[in-house]
């Protein structure tokens, strides 16, 4: 929050560009860039016949709204200035995009602006403005924004001498004008305050040398101000010398407007001023201006606000407590000082009421008894008030909170005690309340912390690389004992060993007497990758340990604030020495050359990559506007099975709750108590920055609210998961999802979920772009990771959200946190093995249908096709420029036929295709074995043995497939040399013939031959493959 009065300046420093498409005609490009945000407009110098200028300029902005800063986008375009070409390649003049060739643009968000003293040096590259634009290249930008103190209050001397002033200028006019005098003043008062604003701006250093040339422009419109600083000087002493020439006319001079600034303060748009808006803005919009909780029903509740009582006389009271009662429902506040100060929220809902009044009443705590034994006396009533639920108002909210009141308790003349009064409103609202989220609800178990509704963030993820170099100057630690002295190897091992929190990785060894290692300087030369969350650990541990001693022969620390954030791979982080500490008798143990920096162009996968939830780069500075907004009603849920089974075994309940993952925010909604079909009608929303991602939900039931002894873990209920790119923009989806859960005892569907989905886009082109660009950011195309270390970072991750998420309050437990983020996908399931290569059968069964029907064909099972078929052979050999324009206008028309059966809704979870029909219940036991197993080890071997059985079928696959291959090698590798020779025949013989032969009448009678009758066809197989089955393969040289 930017403190009432102060003023926030965005600062773009426009650096250069790179290799800039040329558009002069010469091979160059006049090059410029024009700035645009927040309804202002800069631009920079003209650089003439250059693909890489440099610029250096920075270009200031001022913020109107510094809280709504992060919704606005800056938008950079570069553009040929064709004016510059014209006259010689001078720089500077022109403004705007006037007379000027497109040569891409750059939009970034507002969130990604980095605070002064935090702004790196970010490529971006230039974007199309439509699909035909002829773009390349990248331009270098540094943005930072900077928040000005509100200035001091002025000194009231200064206020009497310019008073004065004014007063002496105006002393003619003031006569006989005393009646005039308030308006005049009251109309004084924006002139004034317009021009110690401008003093104050031009009293500062840093906005000296961009507002020279630039006063005339200020007082005019926001179109003239967009020209600032854009014309030379020549122009500008020009315009001034005219100004002065010019009759002075005051008399019809309009008195100065007051600045953006005033105005925005004063909640006046400015003229012309043009904000974008922002997705929720949109979103409202499109909803007819309410889009909070549009996607559910919205649920009436009554709601009880006790604010305080106090008593008639002031005499020494007990503490005060007040009871609510209505129908099957009795609660009560925390007991209070003798004022009563309560300030609860009691929210009832309204279809479970079977009464048709609420009765508050006001109790006083009753005095312990001296003694010890003596009974405690029953709490006196001081009163109560009763209300009629069909005359309790209704509030919904855009209205203001409803104001408590005070209300004289009846009954408590009978006991002889005094009068008492209380302070309460009482109003029929819904679940969009803003009082419903802190109150009791009755639905979902009153104040327990672990039924809340929450929104939780994950942590933010880096890549921590640690580049180790080498050591010099290593003194080792002497042996142990004289024993170990003696069988010491002549050359020790040594390798380095970094930790960050609970992570530890090492270098490979390298022998001190090794080419690598020359005398006494090691040198490893390898990376060392970390994750690290945001807030970050102090500290960075390094040591370099003797791997025959066992002993470190140093270490040292680096604090991880000091360490370099990089965005890119352009330019490498330095290098520095660290000095190693060894023990007592070592204070200098060396030092070692590292490399340390903060890799902020990677995304941190904490997810599996094929269910991706968000794929942004962990730099803000990479970070892109949203292309849309993704909007979630859970309504409810119908026909769960009871999870909580009571001791009996003859009832059972279920208190379930939703939790919705996308992007790093989760959003768990409340927990209903003891409900089979539950109805929860929350809503969320995310920013959508890539269309091709997953939202994740589950559904659990909630344990841990009992408080037991054991640590308790919420039970599955089922998971389900929807694309994005699946979804229709600007349409509602409700629909019914099964839930469907594995247990170790089988596949039980647990009932039905319903949900309410809308994705918004408001430009239909920009979400098409996102379609062709890269899904990962650039980093891991330059830079790419390895599979396997990989999936060790990714692991690494997800311990760490999964860590931070559980010390939230109410936590959310790693079960729950695992479970949506698919932990166990890499552990060994015959059921997913099963499903994998039905998938793979399922892709590859097209290729099988088309070979069976060349078969059929070939065979002339259908004589009309067969014949029809030598047509298009015909056909096709005669006109071979018609063969790509045909193959894409039947995918078209196949495409265009299958659209009319395209799924009309996202689906959910499919349990035919993950096999868990046709499972066993042994498989599933083994799925659910941790490891090590717990099993018995009779049960091990059946299983151990299962998998080798499988195993061999996948070994005997693989051997088979590289057979075929090696025949190919062998055929040219003269392995058989009769075979190879007979090849080389007939390679000589059909070059022979494709020379004197013209090439369509070969095909011609290749294909004919290929499709002849059965009655010219034998049942053997042919010379060929006869010929290429003898041919030798490694199999027989395999051990």
């Amino acid at each position: 929050m930017v403190e009432e009065g102060a003023k926030r300046r965005v600062v773009v420093e426009v650096c250069n560009a790179r290799n800039l498409m040329p558009k002069d005609g010469q091979g160059t490009a006049c090059a410029y860039a024009v700035v645009d945000f927040d309804g202002q407009r800069r631009r920079t110098a003209t650089r003439p016949r250059d693909l890489n200028p440099q610029w250096g300029e920075r270009l200031e902005f001022l913020v109107h709204h510094p809280d709504a800063m992060t919704g606005e986008t800056l938008e950079l375009n570069v553009y040929n200035d064709k004016k510059a070409i014209a006259g010689g390649g001078s720089g500077g003049g022109g403004s705007g995009r006037r007379g000027g060739t497109f040569l891409g643009k750059v939009k970034v968000a507002g969130a990604s602006f980095a605070k002064e003293g935090d702004e790196t040096l970010v490529y971006y590259p230039l974007e199309k403005r439509s699909v035909f634009s002829q773009i390349k290249g990248e331009i270098g930008l540094k943005i930072w924004f900077v928040d000005e103190p509100p200035p001091p209050p002025p000194a009231p001397a200064a206020e009497e001498k310019a008073d004065a002033s004014a007063e002496k200028k105006d002393a003619t006019e003031e006569k006989g004008k005393e009646s005039a005098a308030a308006p005049a003043a009251e109309e004084k008062k924006p002139e004034e305050a317009a021009a110690e604003a401008k003093k104050a701006e031009e009293a500062k250093p840093e906005e000296k040398k961009p507002e020279a040339g630039k006063k005339d422009g200020k007082k005019n419109s926001p179109e003239k101000g967009k020209k600032d600083g854009e014309k030379p000087k020549e122009e500008a002493k020009s315009k001034e010398e005219k100004k002065e020439a010019a009759p002075p006319s005051p008399s019809k001079a309009p008195p100065p407007s007051p600045s953006k600034m005033q105005l925005s303060n004063a909640g006046i748009a400015g003229d012309l001023e043009i904000r974008p808006q922002s997705a929720a803005e949109r979103s409202m919009t499109a909803s007819g201006g309410s889009a909070s909780y549009d996607l559910v029903d919205r649920v009436p509740y009554l709601f009880v606000r006790l604010l305080k009582a106090k008593h008639q006389d002031d005499g020494n009271k007990q503490p005060l407590y007040a009871q609510l009662s209505i129908g099957a429902h009795t609660v009560r506040t925390r007991s209070a000082a003798a004022a009563g100060e309560w300030d609860q929220v009691f929210a009832f809902h309204k279809a479970s009421l079977t009464a048709s009044s609420l009765e508050v009443t006001v109790h006083e705590e009753a005095k312990k008894p001296e003694k010890e034994g003596e009974p405690v006396p029953a709490d006196p009533n001081l009163g109560f008030v009763s209300f009629d639920l069909q005359e309790v108002p209704k509030r919904s909210p855009p209205d203001s909170a409803l104001a408590p009141q005070w209300y004289t308790l009846e009954g408590h003349a009978d006991d002889g005690t005094s009068a008492c009064d209380v302070m309460l409103a009482v109003w029929v609202g819904t679940q969009v309340d803003e009082a419903f989220q802190e109150a009791w609800q009755s639905d979902s178990g009153g104040n327990l912390v672990h039924t809340r509704s929450k929104a939780y963030l994950s942590p933010k993820l880096w890549y921590l690389r640690l580049s180790v170099i080498q050591a010099q100057d290593l003194r080792l630690p002497s042996p142990p004992d004289a024993k170990a002295k003696q069988y010491a190897p002549s050359f020790p091992e040594l390798y380095v060993k970094a930790q960050l929190g609970a992570q530890v990785f090492k270098t490979g060894r390298i022998a001190l007497g090794s080419a690598a290692a020359g005398a006494s300087n090691p040198s490893w030369n390898e990376d060392l990758l970390f994750v690290a969350a945001e807030p970050f650990d102090p500290f960075l541990t390094v040591a370099v340990e003797d791997i025959f001693s066992g002993q470190p022969v140093g270490q040292a620390r680096v604090p991880l604030s000091t360490v370099h954030r990089r965005s890119d791979d352009r330019a490498e982080p330095p290098s520095r020495w660290l000095n190693l500490c060894g023990d007592e008798a070592r204070p200098y143990a060396g030092r070692v050359h590292v490399r340390v920096c903060l890799e902020g162009g990677y995304h941190v996968l904490d997810e599996a990559a094929n269910v991706a939830s968000d794929v942004r780069a962990a730099s803000k500075q990479l970070s892109k506007p949203p292309v849309g907004m993704l909007e979630v009603g859970v309504r409810g849920a119908a026909n769960l099975v009871p999870m909580k089974i009571a001791k009996d075994g003859a009832s059972g309940s279920t208190d379930a709750y939703v939790v919705l993952k996308y992007g790093p925010k989760w959003a768990r909604t409340r927990t209903i108590l003891d409900q089979f079909n539950p109805r929860w009608n929350e809503q969320y929303a995310w920013d959508v920055f890539d269309p091709c991602t997953v939202l994740s939900i589950a559904v659990f039931d909630n344990a841990r609210y009992l408080n037991g002894k054991l640590p308790p873990k919420d039970a599955r209920i089922g998971k389900l998961r929807i694309r994005l790119s699946t979804l229709d923009t600007n349409r509602v989806y409700v629909i019914n999802y099964a839930l469907t859960a594995v247990h170790p005892v089988g596949v039980r569907k647990m009932g039905e979920l319903e949900l309410a989905i809308r994705f918004t886009c408001p430009s239909w082109l920009t979400l098409m772009q996102a379609y062709g660009s890269p899904l990962l950011p650039r980093m891991h195309y330059v830079k790419p990771l390895g599979p396997a270390q990989q999936d060790v970072l990714r692991h690494t991750a997800m311990r760490i959200v999964s860590g931070r998420l559980a010390r939230s309050e109410p936590p959310l437990g790693p079960e729950v946190v695992q479970y949506l983020l698919d932990t166990d996908t890499h552990t060994w399931s015959m059921r997913r093995s099963k499903a994998n290569w039905f998938r793979v059968v399922g892709c590859l069964s097209h290729v099988a249908t088309a070979v069976k029907w060349g078969h059929r064909v070939r065979t002339w099972e259908h004589s009309p096709t067969t014949v029809l078929v030598h047509m298009l052979l015909v056909a096709v050999v005669l006109c071979p420029e018609m063969i790509l324009p045909t193959v894409c206008l039947y995918l078209f028309l196949v495409l265009l036929w299958r659209y009319r059966s395209r799924p009309r809704e996202p689906t959910g979870m499919d349990p035919r295709l993950s096999h868990v029909d046709s499972v066993s219940p042994d498989e599933l036991d083994e799925e659910f074995d941790g490891l090590p197993s717990g099993r018995p080890a009779d049960v091990v071997r059946m299983r151990y043995d299962r998998l080798r059985a499988v195993a061999g079928r996948a070994q005997t696959l693989l051997g088979d497939v590289a057979a075929q291959g090696e025949r190919v090698e062998a055929l040219l590798s003269w392995r058989d040399p009769r075979a190879t020779g007979v090849f080389a025949v007939v390679c000589l013989l059909t070059a022979l013939v494709l020379y004197a032969v013209p090439f369509k009448v070969l095909l011609l009678g290749m294909g004919f031959y290929y499709l002849r009758h059965p009655r010219f066809r034998g049942d053997m197989p042919s010379a060929g493959f006869n010929f290429f089955r003898r041919l030798p393969s490694l199999s027989d040289r395999v051990l």
